[in-house]
Order: structure tokens, then sequence, then C-alpha cells
């Protein structure tokens, strides 16, 4: 089966400052492994990218180590608001970390969300790290500002059923899901312990079952949120606590305004007020280990075998994969550029050893179905036999 390049809209290839997990060169390596010819990748290295400085240094980087097309996202900050024009001109999108997450990029309170929003240009993409009352705070800044606002990473049932109803009364958002979030559920992350532990956590069976019922309908895109950390951050394969604990984090009390009251009363509450309001017990508080799991290589193989399973169809799984994102952030097309893959090959995961630096995936052992035979971009072979070639070769006849 011939597929488009794909497109993975949302990875931490830590470079700057982090390339000791990753760096543009493998983790580029690992988007051709796994099908992908091009990746967004987030703001929350080392340095940040907060400032046109830092962007620049970053873009470097990018430009001399990439062997895919890497975009580079905007990070916001209460400290570097005056920056945003700037950075507007050359990054994808601006990403706003409004919930935990691996760095120091959180931002707080809703007059620092309006003056970040107010000072982003309409024609560029808001992205939002949200969950749950979150959301809907972001869902509220879609109806008053009337920017395009992405939710990144949805695991929750509310939070699927708040953006569908958002959806429906016309507001201009969208959505991504991750593969994590689709097939593991907080019992996985009780096996897997710091192995199993991003942000947001993996959630319960409902959770999982409510993004499948969106899968063809509200959610726009699946990304990887490919996150790596090497096994001496993580720690022992595989460790859990086996003590149940509950999630006890404290989430943000908004001071919520006048002009955003509404909004956030008309879309959190009619969805909130029927979902029963419980967390999963969280497997492991991790305190001392980063969040994030590595995930550019299997994101392909599970999304394949679920259209092997009918659970959604290869044409969809396009859109989700190429068509929608490259909408969405409106990213130029790649010609001559396709993806082979046997969508009827079944093996245990990896089939062949993982270009990730860091060298391990939470989905070891899985057996799927369909895997990456070969990738071509822009006429040249990079990938052949499913495996990433040191010299590219012609691909056009």
């Amino acid at each position: 089966m011939i597929l488009p390049g794909l497109i993975d809209a949302h990875v931490h290839l830590r470079a700057p400052g982090g390339e000791h997990k990753e760096d543009f060169r493998s983790g580029t390596r690992a988007a051709l492994a796994g099908g992908f010819t091009t990746v967004l990748a987030m703001p929350n290295t080392r340095p940040p990218l907060v400032s046109v400085d830092a962007f620049r240094i970053a873009q470097k980087l990018a430009n001399s180590q990439s062997l895919c097309d890497v975009f580079l996202y905007a990070g916001a900050s209460a400290d570097h608001i005056d920056e945003l024009p700037r950075l507007a001109n050359r990054a994808v999108a601006l990403k706003i970390y409004m919930d935990d997450t691996y760095g120091p990029l959180k931002v707080r309170g809703l007059g620092t969300l309006e003056r970040i929003f107010a000072s982003w240009p309409e024609n560029k993409l808001i992205c939002l790290h949200a969950e749950e009352e979150s959301v809907a705070v972001g869902v509220a800044l879609a109806a008053v500002t009337r920017k395009n606002v992405h939710f990144c990473h949805i695991s929750r049932r509310e939070e699927i059923e708040m953006i569908a109803f958002a959806k429906s009364e016309g507001l201009p958002v969208t959505c991504e899901v991750t593969p994590h979030h689709l097939f593991l559920t907080y019992e996985d992350g009780q096996r897997l312990g710091p192995y199993g532990d991003m942000r947001p956590r993996l959630q319960t069976q409902d959770d999982v079952d409510a993004l499948w019922e969106h899968i063809n309908t509200t959610i726009d895109i699946i990304s990887s949120d490919h996150a790596p950390h090497t096994r001496e951050e993580k720690g022992p394969w595989p460790h859990f606590n086996e003590q149940t604990l509950w999630d006890n984090l404290e989430y943000e009390q908004y001071n919520i305004t006048a002009s955003t009251a509404f909004s956030y009363d008309r879309f959190w509450r009619p969805v909130a007020e029927d979902v029963k309001q419980s967390e999963p017990p969280e497997y492991t508080l991790h305190r001392s280990t980063p969040p994030g799991v590595p995930g550019l290589e299997s994101t392909l193989p599970l999304m394949l075998t679920a259209a092997a399973q009918k659970r959604l169809t290869y044409e969809r799984l396009v859109e989700l994969l190429c068509a929608n994102p490259r909408r969405i952030f409106n990213l130029p097309e790649q010609h001559d550029t396709w993806v082979e893959v046997d969508e009827k090959l079944s093996y245990t995961f990896p089939l062949h050893p993982l270009q990730t630096k860091c060298g391990w995936s939470p989905f070891e052992g899985m057996r799927l179905i369909g895997a990456v035979q070969s990738v071509t971009l822009r006429g040249r072979k990079v990938v052949k036999d499913g495996l990433v070639l040191e010299q590219p070769e012609s691909d056009i006849n």
C-alpha cells in the first residue's frame, strides 16, 4: 500500500539542550523509519523557544542536522509576550502550556492568556496543552477571540465531548489525540511504571473508549507526542508501585473575567455535568523521573493495526496523519514523496532496531499489523526494507 509522506504535528526533538535524549538527526531518522517526512517540533527545549534569539539557534540546528522537513513551534511565556509578533513570522504555530508538562513553560492566569492571544496573529494557529477545566478555558478563549485554537493530546471523555460540542456550535477549534491514549490505559501505566508516565497521564478504559467513539468525527489529527528520555533517567524497566495512589494534581482556578464567563459556562457545564467526575488511580507518582514516551516509530504501525481491525479506514488514517495536519497548519506540499507499507504484515514490535536515541518504546512486545517498507522523500529513497539509508537513492523512474 502506498501512502503520502506523513506529518507528525507534535514531537519533542530535545535540541537544543537535551541532545543526550534526542537531537534533530536521530529524531528525524526515527521519523523516517516511522513513515513521517514532516515533523513539527515543540518549544520546551533548553533554552525554550520563547525569544527570536533562541528560535534562531534551534532553527540553525534543525537546518544542519535534519533528514526530513522540520517546522518549529514558538513557546508562550509571560516574560516574553513582546517577542510573539516577531516569532510568528518564523514559527509554524504557538504552543501554550496551561497544565503540567516537562519544562518551565506553564502559563498561569487568564490575564496572561488573554495578552498572549492578543499578541499572536490571526493567520497562525494557537496550540494548547490543556486538560479538564483548562480545555473549557481554551474553548472560551476561542469563542471570545475567534482565533483558531488546536487542542493537543486530548485524553479524557469530558474533554473530547466538550470539543465536539464546541465544534457543533461553529467555534474555530481542532484537536489531536495520541496513540498511547488510544491504546493504553492507566492499568498499562501501572505495569510500565515510569515508562508509561507522560502528560497527560494515561486514563481509564472509558476515556479510551470515548476517544475511539470520536475517531471518525471530532478528532482531526493523530500525533505521537514523541517525548524521549533515556533509560538512565526513567530508571529500571519495568518498574511500578504496588500501592495504588490517587492523582492529587491541583488545577489552577482561573479568574474568569466577565467577557469570558458566558463562554466558559456555556461550553464546560453542558458536558461536565453529564460526565462522572472521577480520575483513574494514579499508577505511580514518579516525581523523580521525567514524563514522556517516544512514539515516532510506533504511531503508524499502531494506526495500521487499528485499520486492519476495522476501527477506522485507511482513507481516514491518511486524513488524520497527513491531509488534516497539512491543512490545519498550512504546510507546503512535498512533491515526489510517498511511504510504502505492508498493511498485512503481522509481527512483534519493533520489527527493526529503534532509531530514536533513547532506544525504548512502551509498545515493545506488542503484536501489530502493518509496517513501513520504504520511504521516498522528494524523489530520493531514504528508507529501504524498513531501514533508514545512510546514502539516499534515486527513486524516480
